[in-house]
């Protein structure tokens, strides 16, 4: 990946500190970035070319103001600690970072701004203390609210209507769904369907959890879009599809990929959106 196209990965956060400073670029400005996932996803290039456009509006170019060092993580969480203090010790202006690459990076700077992007519960993922005073050297955006759980259960049920166990699957490592358990689970008392939590962290367990849902009839299958469920999003729609499973997705990534249904944020727009406002 281009290290322009980078600098789309840092999400609206990224320009609000450094453009109220834009008539002050005396010096390059440095930007960290801490991936978890693969950088050279398609979906990834998609979302960072949006932003691209925006931080350029902003005017923001790199290489004549900004300079962007990127670390990624591969999904292997167990590299993000040694990643987050090589992205510190560089000593940028500001570091960026899903929810627990944000984790990560708290542990290694207070003094350092860090902004975290697409944090479901920033209050359970430990990130911040209270949503409406995050205090220390943090701030970021969730972009996605609780009622949503019970809402992808509510759809699943109207495009399956025979359906009797319900699944909610998502990678415990790299984003936590606590916050739309609740939901999620009213849902299934009203609609009388067994709720069910699929945790994943590899190929062979996403199979396993959808083969389980596909042996007797009525299985249905939520999935919540996270670093890997979205690097992993083809064997998830393929082993749904061959099990008569079906599933709605929080991504229309999903969906554009041979998924069945998908609601949620369009988070390439959200993307486009942010950064042409911080300008």
């Amino acid at each position: 990946m281009r290290r322009r196209e980078f600098i789309a990965g840092l999400g609206s956060a990224a320009a609000w500190p450094l453009a109220v400073r834009a008539q002050q670029a005396d010096r390059v400005r440095r930007i960290g970035v801490l991936m978890v996932g693969d950088e050279n996803d398609p979906f990834t290039n998609l979302r960072l070319s949006a932003f691209t456009r925006a931080l350029a509006d902003a005017g923001w170019t790199e290489g004549r103001n900004v300079r962007t060092d990127i670390r990624s993580a591969g999904n292997d969480t167990n590299r993000l600690r040694a990643l987050a203090q090589e992205l510190v010790g560089l000593q940028p202006d500001i570091v960026i970072g899903s929810a627990p690459a944000a984790v990560a990076l708290q542990r290694e700077t207070r003094t350092i701004p860090i902004v975290f992007l697409n944090g479901n519960d920033p209050v359970a993922s430990g990130i911040v203390p209270k949503l409406n005073q995050p205090g220390g050297n943090i701030t970021g955006f969730a972009n996605m609210e609780a009622s949503l759980g019970g809402k992808w259960l509510e759809l699943l049920s109207e495009i399956a209507p025979g359906l009797k166990r319900a699944a909610i699957m998502f990678n415990p490592d790299t984003d936590p769904v606590s916050v739309f358990m609740p939901s999620f689970e009213t849902a299934a008392r009203s609609l009388k369907v067994e709720p069910i939590t699929a945790l994943v962290r590899s190929d062979v367990e996403i199979e396993a959890a959808i083969n389980a849902l596909g042996r007797e009839p009525g299985g249905g299958l939520v999935v919540k879009s996270d670093p890997f469920t979205g690097l992993h999003r083809a064997p998830i729609i393929t082993a749904a599809a061959r099990n008569n499973v079906p599933a709605v997705y929080s991504a229309s990534v999903f969906a554009r990929d041979g998924g069945l249904l998908s609601y949620g944020v369009d988070e390439v727009d959200t993307r486009a959106a942010d950064g042409s406002r911080q300008g």
